[in-house]
């Protein structure tokens, strides 16, 4: 793709919808998931110890730094549901 074609200026100028998209739904996870450790008194060890995550990745997500993949969010889900 040449530097100046058409769509890299679009996206220079405009951004990607479907990144920001993305990031914005990784945000309201995370914040989710956030408030549900709290809820019910876990921490982000706890939630690691549950998933069988490093702790390091757990704080990446809850930082909206790091993707969700579909089978994390269903594997947290059912373990926050217990």
């Amino acid at each position: 793709m040449e530097e100046n074609d058409f769509v890299s200026i679009w996206l220079e100028e405009n951004g990607n919808p479907a990144i920001e998209e993305l990031t914005r739904a990784n945000f309201e996870v995370a914040g989710i998931t956030a408030k549900a450790l709290t809820d019910k008194g876990l921490t982000k060890n706890d939630l690691s110890v549950l998933v069988d995550i490093n702790p390091v990745e757990i704080e990446r997500w809850l930082a909206g730094r790091h993707t969700f993949s579909m089978n994390v969010l269903k594997e947290i889900s059912a373990k926050l549901r217990d």
